[in-house]
């Protein structure tokens, strides 16, 4: 899981059937400080996010976990960041 800023929305219209009705936002990468880093990546919204928002990122079968039913996805947003501490 990772921290990630939703910089923008992918649209689709051929697809696979079970992503019909997703979805789909383009994620940033970003670090503990919230810092962007060099790296995005498309991920299947599951919590409504949107374009600004800080996020959670879920990765691999977890990802694919989220949906009730079985979908081609490697990247799933599961929840919107209210805020990020960091202690050192």
């Amino acid at each position: 899981m990772y921290l990630g800023k939703v910089i923008g929305t992918v649209v689709s219209t051929s697809k696979a059937e079970s992503l019909v009705g997703s979805k789909l936002l383009l994620v940033r990468k970003i670090d503990e400080t919230l810092k962007e880093e060099n790296s995005t990546e498309i991920a299947v919204d599951s919590v409504g996010a949107g374009v600004g928002e800080i996020v959670l990122i879920s990765k691999g079968s977890s990802a694919r976990s989220v949906f009730d039913k079985k979908m081609p996805v490697d990247a799933s947003i599961v929840g919107i960041v209210d805020s990020v501490e960091v202690h050192e």
